[in-house]
């Protein structure tokens, strides 16, 4: 009875183990210990460094590896003794934030819990290095480039960009087995031939237009397949593959190339989500990804989880669709235009209002909005300027049954709306509809 109580026990507590490493179980130690506290898109350089300093107290080695074009520091974080050498960069660009608040947490929560055994294991197997934030210039103006006007990701060959050749130095000097190659892309990339937004992305990238494959390419494929299965639990069928085409003067194809093969994670956006659900499902395709190298989990893999991935798409998606719209001129009144209206919202930070243009008018059968509203009843006027491509979408919409004057000049105060659209939120809703404000 002892003997079988005692097996018994023993595999409780092994199956324990297990499940703290379950993707389940990843998501909600971010929950509840995640360090992240900005929307990743209006974090600074200041509040990098304000996150290192916190990195630094729990004891990780944090150390400035070099400067900016601006002179402004740029870091990295290294966790682990093991001999695996696991190589992150993120921000590049500096208007493609998510991933750096995720690598934030990410050491923080293995520094915090060494003390469990799948941490243990990790630390054991794996050296990690991370680059939080490449382009600190960049992401204080949130622009892609460099303060030289360079795109760093264009610059591998070149190394124009100070940038640029600490990239190529810290990879050289340390010859990682694995790189993660960390972007964002445009949140209207849609997973395959759906309408369905690719919150993720992943690549297996190779360094040839031939794509030679290598043992180091078929594990990153097997890397690629867990983290999918485990995104899948969050994100199913939000989840694509980005364009293999070769590009021969970027840090991906020139990391493959150099002996370091790497994976592409692109963050896209996913519709009723906010910022930091992508810093989440970051974390959790990291740790996956980490955790099946360091148990050897990922060599039992099949890499079909990420061959079978759709291939991303765009043109298929839009923010906002106004189907069969009336469309009123103040200085043709009597000619109407009919049809939908397609628009869009520009990448700002989120403490920033974005504008929301007008991209198309027409026939738009062959496209799908995040939001999409039947305007059918209603004849819609510009706010403030005439309703065209290019033009901003701010709109107000008139029932069909109502007498009024086109041509006044202040027609939201004489003849108040029964909608307003403005800045991408409803001001004022459409009777019946409630407020996206």
């Amino acid at each position: 009875m002892k003997i079988v109580l005692s097996l018994s026990l023993s595999l409780f507590v092994l199956l324990m183990d297990v499940n703290a490493q379950t993707a389940a179980e990843l998501s909600e130690i971010w929950e509840k210990q995640h360090v992240s506290n900005i929307l990743p898109s209006n974090v600074r350089h200041k509040d990098l460094k304000s996150y290192l300093d916190g990195l630094k107290k729990i004891g990780l080695k944090v150390n400035e590896a070099g400067r900016s074009y601006s002179n402004r520091e740029i870091y990295q974080v290294e966790f682990g003794s093991g001999p695996l050498k696991v190589f992150m960069w993120s921000q590049m660009h500096g208007d493609e934030p998510t991933a750096t608040s995720a690598l934030i947490d990410m050491f923080t929560i293995l520094q915090k819990n060494r003390d469990k055994d799948w941490v243990k294991e990790i630390e054991s197997m794996i050296t990690i290095r991370a680059v939080p934030m490449l382009n600190p210039d960049g992401t204080d103006m949130y622009l892609r480039r460099n303060n030289q006007g360079l795109d760093i990701n264009r610059d591998a060959l070149n190394l124009k960009s100070p940038e640029a050749v600490l990239l190529k130095r810290l990879r050289d000097e340390w010859s990682p087995h694995i790189g993660f190659n960390l972007h964002n892309q445009n949140a209207l990339t849609t997973a395959g031939s759906s309408n369905k937004q690719a919150a993720i992305s992943f690549l297996v990238v190779y360094g040839d237009a031939e794509k030679t494959a290598s043992e180091g390419h078929d594990r990153n494929k097997r890397l690629t397949a867990a983290m999918t299965q485990a995104l899948n639990n969050f994100i199913p069928g939000h989840i694509g593959r980005y364009d293999d085409g070769f590009a021969p003067t970027a840090f991906g194809d020139n990391f493959s190339a150099w002996g370091t093969p790497v994976i592409l994670i692109e963050t896209g956006a996913l519709h009723g989500k906010d910022e930091m659900f992508l810093v989440k499902m970051n974390f959790v395709a990291f740790l996956t990804s980490l955790r099946s190298l360091a148990d050897g989990s990922e060599k039992i893999l099949s890499p079909s989880n990420y061959e079978l991935l759709p291939n991303n798409s765009s043109g298929r998606l839009t923010y906002f669709v106004f189907r069969n719209a009336s469309i009123i001129s103040r200085e043709k009144p009597k000619e109407i235009t009919s049809g939908d209206i397609a628009a869009t919202t520009d990448r700002r930070r989120a403490e920033f209002t974005a504008p929301t243009t007008i991209r198309q008018i027409g026939n738009l059968n062959n496209l799908s909005g995040l939001e999409e509203y039947d305007v059918s009843d209603y004849y819609l006027i510009g706010r403030f300027q005439p309703l065209k491509t290019g033009s901003f979408a701010e709109i107000l919409f008139y029932r069909k049954n109502r007498a009024v004057d086109w041509t006044v000049s202040d027609i939201e105060k004489q003849y108040p709306p029964d909608a307003v659209f403005s800045l991408g939120k409803w001001r004022k809703p459409l009777p019946g509809k409630e407020s996206n404000e």
